[in-house]
């Protein structure tokens, strides 16, 4: 049975509440860790993907706009603008340990074209030959259904099933996934393995997440649903110590794993 330790080619994705605080101000400090362990972890002979949440939240406050906008040309402008901010970031901070990186900005129908897929493929395979870290984030500022409805887990496992990564992990801003709702109950045991994806893992998944970002604990089960169905094992950490990643990529426990099995 594949591990995370046996990965070689690993998809992190990394949320918006983890990257912002909630004045929707990015993390600087987080920002730096991040790429400083992706940086060390790609010395070390692995290939990285990262799907990088946070456009919208980043423009927003960029745009000094008193909140998240609700209609959607606004939300489009919004990304527009912060899209270009966390590149700049990205660029500087991946530089300084003498790193390229690459932006791949995508849309679900590309995803679900076989013969877009395939070009977007090529293009990650290249890029990867070339030596560079492709930065992958939903295009926002021409996709309307990702704005109203999608989030970035789903993109991040489409992309670990794209690239046929060996694994996929989730940054977020809790620990893991948890027997129940750990704002409802503190005492809320955490789930270190899941083997299976059944109606009883979906039930404790809860709802949505906070309110920088789109996802929530339910959108990250359906991801490990992708990601398991193409074989690749999947893990929830909580992205404020991306540290972590060593323990997941060295075979340590750490958070939530989900392992390929009977996922029907």
């Amino acid at each position: 049975m594949k591990t995370l330790a046996d990965a070689k080619r690993v998809v992190i994705k990394i949320g918006t509440s983890t990257l912002t605080y909630e004045t929707g101000r990015i993390n600087i400090r987080r920002f730096e860790k991040l790429c400083k362990t992706l940086s060390d972890i790609k010395n070390s002979g692995r290939e990285i993907v990262l799907v990088s949440s946070g456009a919208v939240a980043v423009g927003v406050a960029k745009l000094g706009l008193p909140s998240r906008p609700q209609d959607t040309p606004s939300k489009q402008a919004a990304a527009a603008v912060g899209q270009c901010e966390l590149m700049y970031l990205y660029d500087k901070l991946f530089l300084e340990q003498n790193h390229k990186v690459a932006q791949v900005l995508l849309t679900r129908d590309v995803l679900e074209s076989e013969n877009r897929a395939a070009n977007a493929r090529n293009t990650f395979e290249r890029l990867f030959s070339m030596g560079a870290i492709p930065i992958v984030n939903e295009n926002d500022t021409v996709s309307t259904e990702e704005l109203e409805f999608g989030d970035n887990d789903t993109l991040s496992a489409m992309v670990a099933a794209l690239t046929g990564a060996d694994g996929l992990i989730i940054l977020s801003d809790i620990d893991g996934l948890y027997a129940q709702d750990p704002r409802q109950n503190p005492e809320a045991p955490l789930i270190p393995l899941v083997t299976k994806i059944d109606e009883q893992i979906e039930s404790v998944a809860g709802g949505s997440g906070s309110d920088r970002g789109t996802g929530g604990m339910s959108t990250k089960i359906q991801a490990a649903k992708i990601a398991l169905a193409h074989g690749a094992p999947m893990a929830i950490v909580n992205g404020a110590d991306p540290g972590l990643l060593y323990d997941l990529l060295e075979g340590r426990p750490a958070g939530t794993l989900f392992l390929p099995g009977n996922n029907g």
